[in-house]
């Protein structure tokens, strides 16, 4: 499979650190021509310091490389713990999360789901988006209609999923655990 594919790496999403735009990829040399025409083509600056902070997080990384200190060895404990909490969270209030095994977003299946959502009977708009809408009015708490990422012919076909980002800090995940905590003890369908 080596022959026909691509890694593509971000330091953003690597070391947790939102707007630093340093990438990399991996991949046999006959595609990497190619990607490296389009790149040179598409891509003018590159901020040094941002070069040399992502070197040295590697360079740390590699020399706490299967160690307990290491951010790479302690972030995806850290993050499934806040997985956890939140998928517990979301099911004690009837929501049907999908738990995943390698990302920081939890889907969840709002198929079963009873809230008072507006049925507008004239508007095109997605289920999910009046969900969204309505929960951030009602409830005080956002979360991501997933229609936004699919085409329109393909929208209908998932307009009854969400989804939450549980990389937040623990204060931010405590706030929402309130609110599902409040939510849980209301009579299903308010």
């Amino acid at each position: 499979m080596w022959e026909r594919t691509l890694t593509i790496g971000s330091a953003g999403k690597t070391f947790s650190a939102t707007g630093l735009k340093v990438g990399w990829t991996l991949g046999p040399n006959e595609l990497l021509t190619h990607l490296r025409t389009v790149h040179q083509n598409s891509v003018y600056h590159c901020a040094t310091a941002a070069q040399e902070a992502v070197a040295r997080a590697f360079q740390t990384e590699f020399e706490r490389m299967g160690k307990p200190e290491s951010y790479l060895v302690q972030l995806p404990k850290e993050l499934q713990q806040k997985r956890d909490r939140l998928v517990n969270c979301l099911s004690a209030v009837g929501m049907k999360p999908v738990v995943p095994e390698g990302t920081y977003f939890l889907m969840v299946d709002l198929s079963d789901f009873k809230a008072p959502v507006p049925d507008l009977k004239d508007s095109e708009e997605p289920y999910d988006f009046r969900f969204v809408k309505w929960m951030i009015k009602n409830k005080g708490l956002a979360a991501i209609p997933v229609s936004a990422f699919y085409s329109p012919p393909q929208k209908k076909n998932f307009d009854h999923f969400i989804r939450f980002c549980f990389a937040k800090e623990d204060a931010t995940l405590d706030a929402a655990a309130a609110i599902l905590q409040q939510w849980s003890l209301v009579k299903p369908g308010q």
